[in-house]
């Protein structure tokens, strides 16, 4: 076991750690973490607007939505839709937008971690995917902010 180091005085000596970095990322990580988090915010929120014509079909209107089998897109009856030999719309919708929201909640995840927000920031975040336009304005603000603190802290533009 080695000795800890003692200072002219005697005493342990700890080295000082440097000042605490205020980004878990370079300014380019942090910069392709807020491309991704835009791009994913852009695409559930249309998916979600798509799934509120869905729902507004489904339990306004006891229709699927179907692409193909007879028309460019048909409202059908549920046990019709089925059978009708199209493309469930409503299914793919869904669907898409359920994987879209896993991969905003990755993109989320990652800016929040370079940023070094706080954990209700995360929060706030993930539910601009499941409330419809929540996302636009969502997104429009986290944007704003990150580019403030990136300006507001340039110290931060090396990691290493």
């Amino acid at each position: 076991m080695t000795e800890p180091a003692l200072d002219p005085a005697g005493r342990n000596h700890q080295p000082k750690a440097g000042p605490k970095r205020r980004f878990g990322g370079t300014h380019a990580q942090i910069r392709s973490a807020l491309s991704f988090y835009r791009v994913l915010a852009y695409l559930t929120g249309v998916m979600l607007l798509l799934v509120v014509v869905e729902m507004v079909a489904k339990y306004g209107f006891d229709s699927e939505i179907v692409a193909g089998g007879g028309a460019f897109i048909q409202f059908l009856p549920e046990v019709v839709a089925d059978t009708a030999g199209g493309f469930n719309l409503s299914t793919a919708v869904l669907i898409v937008h359920g994987w879209l929201y896993v991969l905003y909640l990755i993109a989320d995840f990652r800016l929040w971690q370079f940023m070094r927000w706080p954990f209700g920031r995360f929060i706030l975040i993930a539910l601009g995917g499941v409330v419809p336009l929540l996302s636009f304005f969502v997104e429009k603000r986290i944007h704003r902010q990150a580019e403030e603190d990136l300006r507001a802290h340039p110290e931060s533009l090396q990691r290493y």
